[in-house]
């Protein structure tokens, strides 16, 4: 072991203390980190077991696009046994609902060299799938130690990250070259990946662009936003900070504050648009519902709906496993994450729901997908997020316009599809070699 990677290790090894204070805190929130903590750790209630297809998918978005490709390799591998490994709460129960009879579920093991030594040989692996950032050095340089190819699938890098890595650089690229392959979403990407020693072998695409919504949740969120009468805009996966900046908004242009404007459209927002938030992370539901009536608004949540929504200023929707439903019940909808310095949420899947999509100036974890959304038409750029709240106003209210916008997001999304069925056909090629 180098020098470097010495340190890095007993850095990591003296964190183990802080890791399980931080599970613990987190688990009063979301009691699924308080699940199988040993795991985390490489220790494992099952007996060992061998000749699984291992795949890593760190948090909720990432366990999403990995469904899509587990249905390709289960086609190209009959009788596939998967190891489907997960680092928060919502990825892994999220990544439940994949396993079949055979397959097993655990925590991505802690980064030090006992606790992955420990996982690879309880499992023992035929290949590892990283998906899109998640390369971690000592679980690297163990694998190619151990003869398990671990390949880089869906890869990005930002420039940020590439920034931080290159000031990292005695123990990044070490990691990035213990790869035995990477597939990049982008030319941009695998260029960036590339300077860290990454072994780029092609650029597949994003797989987020072979997911196929639910047909039945798209049909009922449209039968309800017709059944409502006027408008709706969501501000859909929205993070810490973004509701707070519409709510401001949305305030200061109800008519008790007699602010003057020569917009009408944004005079009448309040009364004339059905607002819709939906935050990105589960455990903030509540505290959304709280903000929403802080500020004065009458708050309907999809948890309290039956039949149809409820009348109210604002609906909440405070469910996991429903975008396609909101993308239907919304004419227009706010990307999350990019109101704020976060680098935006996966618009694909509002462009395969034919959702016309009003970005912020942060996109940089999707940005070949936010350039070629904007350039497609099924996507417009914003500065602000009272840019944005004017853009989508005048959108919901121009039916023709709208429409012509959905139907450029549904043909942007289905033109980019394919990623899914390369990557599987190269996980395949690697283990025949």
């Amino acid at each position: 072991m180098s020098a470097s990677r010495g340190l890095y290790s007993l850095a990591m090894w003296l964190a183990q203390p802080l890791l399980r204070r931080k599970l613990a805190r987190r688990g009063a929130a979301e009691p699924g980190y308080l699940q199988a903590v040993p795991e985390r750790f490489g220790h494992y209630d099952a007996p060992p077991d061998a000749g699984f297809i291992w795949l890593h998918a760190v948090s909720l978005g990432e366990t999403r696009t990995a469904a899509i490709l587990i249905r390709q390799l289960r086609q190209r591998l009959p009788g596939m046994r998967l190891l489907l490994t997960n680092g928060t709460a919502t990825g892994r129960a999220e990544g439940a609902g994949l396993l079949q009879p055979g397959d097993v579920q655990v925590w991505q093991p802690w980064d030090t060299p006992a606790a992955v030594r420990r996982f690879l040989q309880h499992f023992k692996p035929r290949i590892g799938v990283l998906l899109e950032t998640e390369v971690w050095p000592n679980l690297a340089v163990a694998c190619q130690r151990a003869g398990v190819p671990l390949v880089l699938a869906n890869a990005r890098l930002s420039d940020k990250s590439l920034r931080n890595a290159l000031r990292l650089a005695w123990f990044a690229k070490p990691a990035y070259r213990s790869l035995a392959a990477v597939w990049a979403q982008s030319e941009i990407g695998a260029q960036r990946l590339r300077q860290l020693g990454a072994p780029v072998a092609a650029v597949f695409g994003n797989l987020k662009f072979d997911a196929r919504p639910d047909a039945a949740q798209i049909a009922q969120g449209r039968a309800w936003r017709a059944a409502c009468g006027r408008p709706v805009i969501m501000l859909a996966s929205s993070r810490e900070g973004e509701e707070l900046q519409l709510l401001q908004l949305l305030e200061s242009f109800r008519p008790e504050t007699n602010i003057p404007s020569t917009d009408d459209a944004i005079n009448t927002v309040v009364n004339d648009v059905q607002w819709l938030i939906v935050p990105r992370h589960p455990q903030r539901f509540d505290e959304v519902a709280a903000l929403i009536a802080q500020h004065g608004f009458a708050v309907s949540r999809r948890s309290a709906w039956a039949a149809q929504p409820q009348s109210a200023d604002i609906w909440l929707g405070d469910s996991l496993g429903e975008m396609a439903l909101y993308y239907g019940l919304a004419d227009v909808a706010l990307l999350g994450g990019s109101f704020e310095p976060l680098g935006g949420q996966n618009l694909i899947e509002a462009a395969a729901c034919g959702c016309p999509m009003v970005m912020g100036p942060s996109t940089f974890n999707f940005a070949q997908a936010a350039r070629l959304a904007e350039a497609a038409g099924a996507a417009t750029r914003a500065d602000s997020m009272a840019q944005a709240l004017q853009t989508a106003v005048t959108l919901a209210h121009d039916a023709p316009g709208r429409a012509a916008m959905a139907a450029r997001a549904t043909r942007f999304a289905s033109a980019h599809r394919g990623a899914a069925e390369k990557t599987a056909d190269a996980v395949a090629a690697i283990l025949k070699q």
